[in-house]
């Protein structure tokens, strides 16, 4: 029983340590996602250049929403 517990314990250890890594250390990449009437959806990466084009209105509007 205690040999479970231990292993478990390593295992959620190693989780939360990928989840904490994924989150907070790597860094976060901005993406333009559109969603068509249709149901489809399109995605541009940060560096492309129809993000490039609307990422800084967007910000904008997210700045004026959050103050």
């Amino acid at each position: 029983m205690r040999r479970f517990l231990k292993l478990a314990g390593l295992a959620g250890g190693a989780l939360a340590g990928t989840v904490f890594y994924r989150r907070s250390l790597r860094p976060r990449r901005e993406r333009l996602e559109v969603y068509f009437e249709d149901g489809t959806l399109t995605s541009y990466g940060e560096g492309s250049p129809e993000a490039e084009r609307v990422l800084p209105i967007a910000r904008r509007v997210l700045a004026d929403a959050r103050a």
